[in-house]
């Protein structure tokens, strides 16, 4: 893969996977946003919603989807991604990143983390998408790393999109229109510590206090936005769009770096 034009890197805020079939506020900016990018060669994408043991890929032809969630309509149980896979897109990863190993699996495909955001930037289906997992061994550190490791890829055609929630704690959520106090702190200290490029605070959210805690309840939402962050370079352009909190504490924010 070879490519004059550098991508740039995503974090999307996914929120509730309704999103993949209602028309609001947040599927319209997706689908604004797959019109104005460069159209990427491939998608790598770093989901909340896949965690292993060790680095994984999705190293088959055709990844399945995924419907991982109860309690939803129909539509949404039968709605189907059916983008191809990149095995080329795998072992290029596989060459960038000499950290640690990275593994093949052919068991998993495209949760609702990657597909729910896809299909409304890209409806068609035709780009290729690899997932790469989370490894529950990694320290967020680690996590923000292998990001690092990544950033080449973008010169290479590839977009690297990480999908999760900057706040997100179901737990506490609720049927409010707003957001709670704490959250909404905690997403405006975010979106200050990346606008300014100081990422450390953000890697090292455990020293926020409260707020941070209950913000970042459990951590896999949190981490695809250390991938993001790590793949971006200096110079690129930081742009937040969907910038509101929903159910009290989850925050629907969006970055684009680049």
């Amino acid at each position: 893969m070879t490519s004059n034009k550098r991508m740039p890197v995503l974090f999307i805020g996914h929120g509730s996977p309704m999103n993949a079939i209602e028309d609001n506020e947040f599927s319209r900016k997706w689908e604004e946003l797959g019109r104005s990018l460069p159209r990427p060669k491939a998608i790598l994408c770093i989901s909340a919603h896949w965690e292993t043991r060790g680095t994984a890929l999705t190293a088959m032809e055709t990844p399945r989807t995924i419907h991982d969630f109860y309690g939803f309509p129909r539509e949404l149980n039968e709605k189907q991604y059916p983008a191809p896979g990149s095995p080329e897109l795998v072992e290029l990863v596989k060459q960038t990143v000499r950290s640690k190993d990275v593994s093949e699996d052919l068991s998993w495909g495209l949760d609702h983390g990657s597909w729910s955001v896809l299909c409304r930037m890209y409806p068609d289906a035709s780009i290729p998408v690899v997932q790469l997992s989370l490894d529950r061994d990694r320290n967020t550190q680690s996590h923000y790393q292998l990001g690092q490791e990544l950033q080449p890829l973008r010169d290479e055609g590839i977009l690297i999109l990480g999908s999760g929630n900057m706040v997100h704690n179901l737990r506490l959520a609720s049927w409010v229109d707003a957001g709670y106090e704490w959250a909404i702190q905690y997403d405006a200290e975010l979106k200050g510590w990346i606008q300014n490029w100081d990422h450390d605070p953000v890697v090292h959210y455990e020293r926020h206090g409260e707020r941070a805690q209950l913000s970042v309840n459990s951590a896999e939402h949190y981490l695809p936005l250390l991938y993001t962050l790590g793949a971006a370079l200096p110079g690129d352009e930081v742009k937040f769009f969907n910038e509101s909190v929903v159910m009290g504490a989850i925050s629907m924010r969006c970055v684009q770096l680049g």
